[in-house]
């Protein structure tokens, strides 16, 4: 089965994944997802297939979706590390503040039991460990990550900023060879004196979904964000803007990131969303209104569309 064996990319960019004969134009995500439905009709006990359900799901901001795909391929694949990681994964971002407890946590776990080197295992893990504020656990979980990373790169310069926020907000001190490691990640860090115009300049343009407009509450509150796909559910950047804004139109930058944490420069790509709030709160509640798109790279310079074309806990 060609679809069995191909990966979300084949898929949804090739349709001869399906199909070796086709001409026709690439799958979007629903179309996709219908493909792989229609497939597992004939074979539900396909793992290969759940995975990419999963994976479709996860790339079309349907978390609840997702985690669902990726508990049936485990039925057959329980000791998969990738799979332990995307369900521990999607279930976080299905959490209200995304929280990463109970069986996500210890199924991250099991999953580095079975591979110790998964990068977003570990990641991940290093994340609920600061949610639950084991601020020691997490430098430690962190540290470990940034040892199997290319040292000054992207990737690490962000990891090594979460480790000194983990050591602030514990009031703990490095190790030595913790203090080592983390000067390895950051060695060629640019000053925001020196990052110049390289620097992340997202442009993005925020519109309301005409049938959503009776369900604006003129009070509410904007926040256009940028976050990491695969990173922790604090964003990268944000802005907050009055509800009158709309339609609104947004540059977010480095500048824009919470205090002392991760910003822009620190991903290759992001999700970058909006969200109405009528309650003015950081943290979604059923009810506000959002929308978002992506992954979109970093580095892109065209405008961004984002429609808000959903409602929270529906």
């Amino acid at each position: 089965m060609p679809l069995a064996s191909a990966g979300l990319y084949e898929l949804v960019g090739n349709p001869a994944a399906l199909n070796p004969g086709a001409t026709e134009q690439p799958l979007t995500l629903d179309q996709a997802i219908t493909k792989i439905k229609a497939q597992l009709e004939h074979d539900s006990a396909d793992p290969n297939l759940w995975t990419l359900l999963g994976q479709a799901y996860g790339a079309k901001n349907e978390p609840r979706l997702a985690a669902d795909a990726f508990e049936h391929a485990l039925k057959y694949r329980p000791d998969d590390a990738d799979l332990l990681v995307a369900w521990a994964q999607a279930d976080s971002l299905a959490q209200p503040q995304h929280m990463i407890v109970g069986e996500a946590r210890a199924r991250l776990q099991r999953a580095l039991a079975v591979d110790p080197t998964h990068q977003r295992g570990l990641w991940l893990l290093g994340i609920s460990d600061f949610q639950l504020q084991r601020y020691s656990e997490a430098i430690a979980t962190w540290t470990r990550l940034l040892k199997l990373l290319p040292a000054d790169s992207d990737v690490a310069r962000g990891v090594a900023r979460q480790v000194e926020l983990a050591a602030r907000r514990g009031a703990l001190q490095l190790t030595a060879a913790q203090t080592q490691v983390l000067s390895a990640a950051t060695a060629g860090t640019k000053t925001p004196a020196t990052a110049g115009s390289s620097a992340p300049h997202l442009t993005v343009q925020v519109s309301l979904a005409p049938r959503l407009a009776r369900k604006l509450d003129p009070d509410s509150v904007l926040f256009v964000y940028a976050r990491n796909p695969s990173g922790p559910p604090m964003p990268l950047a944000v802005a907050r803007l009055p509800a009158s804004a709309l339609p609104a139109t947004v540059t977010l930058t480095d500048a824009m990131s919470m205090a002392q944490g991760p910003n822009l420069s620190s991903a290759q790509q992001v999700i970058i969303g909006a969200r109405l709030s009528a309650h003015g709160q950081a943290l979604p509640q059923p009810g506000d209104l959002e929308g978002s798109v992506g992954p979109i790279a970093v580095d892109r310079t065209q405008p961004i569309s984002v429609v808000i074309d959903k409602v929270v806990g529906q």
